[in-house]
């Protein structure tokens, strides 16, 4: 048996976009399921679209996914002479034409065809058989198609698809400018390239009738193709951007981790039983294009957010401290080059990771550790800090600044003097001090919380709010 070969071929025309990461997910996971090849290829040749920012863009999200590739990536802007050699053969072998129709005239013809109520707008085939070419006119090189007969594409997840042959175009391989199309360069590289599998999204699916025959133009093994489901909204259409955020990098910059969406997108049309989350490691192990369905599948952001928080739960606090970092200084909590001890950020971190969904999450949830003062809600300042909690907060700031031992247990115990002297319950003199310290009423461990945000810190915030009830500020 051969080795495995497959490929994710992106065009260069905006940045990695859901859709694509799944069908590099795929072939990535089919590649190493069989002990393959994965090859990256960039599809560039359109030259009025494609950028440096999005090959790179591309690039940096592949390697930010864990998607490592075997060979490439290969830009096909750099085999536009290999290309030209094969179209020349299709020349020389009679089984491609010149073809002189300007753009004006195909549009004239397809017009009267649509008056004329025909069925199919195809090129008419009139420069097949031509003799004398017209002068001054730059030609497009066509495809000869087979005009009786049928094409089954065999396909390893939607089973026989059939499509009649006189519905098919003499397509144009070679545009006038000299520059190669997608359905030809894409045979070409793969061909090349010694791709054994084409797995890619549905869209493409009526591309391969042409593609198949140009295979068989030259001789070539045509290779098994597998066309993966559309990625639909919550309305049933086609995933973009009114859905939300649709490139990875917009959930990278969302505080997503890679592992969370790897997974999320695996599940995006292929299934295991009942278990939804797995490691990578996992996931090759099981990974078959047997069990990717046929229908589309549609994303569901919340879903994603609830497996992202799962991962953050689970992610070692050491690693977190390092993602959780970039966004302290995004959201403005820290400066670039202000340094925190690191044990007492694993400590911070460990109190929150539970709580966030995501690093932004994460980030913000952690201000009231590190910023000076903090804001109040005005419900929470209205409701806990006024002249009945005032004797509360005044016997706390008190007891933490005569602590000899400032720990968890010692507030603790602290907390429960207090709480003996008033004859009260814990919520009642916890949720005061919180709204004191973290401006809202909801926060990890009251006794954690303190001992996070240090002594020090802990009593200004208290003597501003004793200040603030008494009317000192």
């Amino acid at each position: 048996m051969s080795t495995v070969r497959v490929r994710f071929a992106p065009s260069p025309t905006g940045y990695l976009h859901i859709g694509g990461a799944r069908t590099a997910l795929f072939n990535w996971l089919f590649a190493r399921h069989n002990n393959g090849v994965f090859i990256l290829r960039i599809e560039d040749t359109d030259r009025s679209r494609s950028t440096e920012e999005y090959i790179d863009a591309i690039i940096d999200g592949m390697k930010w996914l864990g998607l490592d590739w075997d060979e490439g990536p290969y830009r096909q802007t750099e085999r536009m002479d290999i290309y030209r050699s094969y179209v020349q053969r299709l020349l020389d072998e009679g089984k491609a034409y010149y073809c002189y129709c300007t753009p004006e005239e195909l549009e004239q013809r397809r017009q009267a065809a649509l008056k004329e109520g025909k069925g199919t707008l195809k090129y008419d085939g009139r420069c097949r058989d031509l003799k004398t070419p017209p002068p001054d006119r730059k030609p497009v090189v066509r495809f000869k198609m087979p005009q009786m007969g049928q094409t089954v594409v065999d396909d390893l997840i939607r089973g026989k698809v059939v499509y009649e042959n006189e519905q098919l175009d003499d397509f144009i391989i070679l545009r006038s400018d000299g520059t190669p199309t997608y359905n030809f360069v894409v045979v070409v590289d793969d061909v090349e390239m010694g791709i054994t599998h084409v797995i890619r999204g549905d869209d493409h699916l009526n591309n391969t009738p042409k593609q198949i025959h140009i295979y068989k133009a030259f001789n070539f093994e045509v290779p098994q193709f597998a066309h993966l489901p559309m990625i639909l909204g919550s309305d049933k259409t086609r995933l973009s951007k009114r859905h939300g955020a649709t490139s990875v990098q917009a959930y990278r910059e969302m505080g997503y981790l890679p592992e969370a969406l790897v997974n999320y997108l695996v599940r995006l049309g292929w299934s295991y039983g009942d278990q939804e989350i797995f490691t990578k490691e996992e996931l090759i192990e099981k990974f078959t294009l047997d069990n990717v369905g046929k229908a589309a599948a549609a994303f569901n952001p919340d879903k994603l957010l609830w497996l992202n928080g799962q991962y953050l739960k689970n992610t070692p606090t050491e690693r977190l401290v390092d993602l959780v970092r970039p966004f302290l200084v995004k959201e403005g909590i820290i400066s670039e080059d202000e340094s925190l001890d690191r044990e007492w950020l694993k400590k911070a971190v460990d109190s929150q990771k539970e709580r966030a969904k995501t690093l932004v999450e994460l980030a913000q949830s952690m201000r009231y550790y590190i910023e000076e003062d903090v804001q109040y809600d005005e419900m929470a300042k209205e409701k806990f800090l006024n002249e009945k909690t005032l004797p509360y907060l005044k016997d706390i700031r008190d007891g933490i600044a005569a602590l000899a031992d400032f720990t968890e247990e010692a507030l603790e115990r602290l907390f429960k003097e207090v709480m003996e002297k008033h004859e009260t319950k814990l919520k009642h003199i916890a949720q005061p001090v919180r709204v004191a310290l973290t401006g809202g009423t909801k926060s990890p461990g009251i006794f954690e919380v303190i001992e996070i945000i240090g002594r020090a810190k802990t009593l200004r915030r208290l003597d501003r709010a004793i200040g603030m009830i008494k009317g000192d500020e």
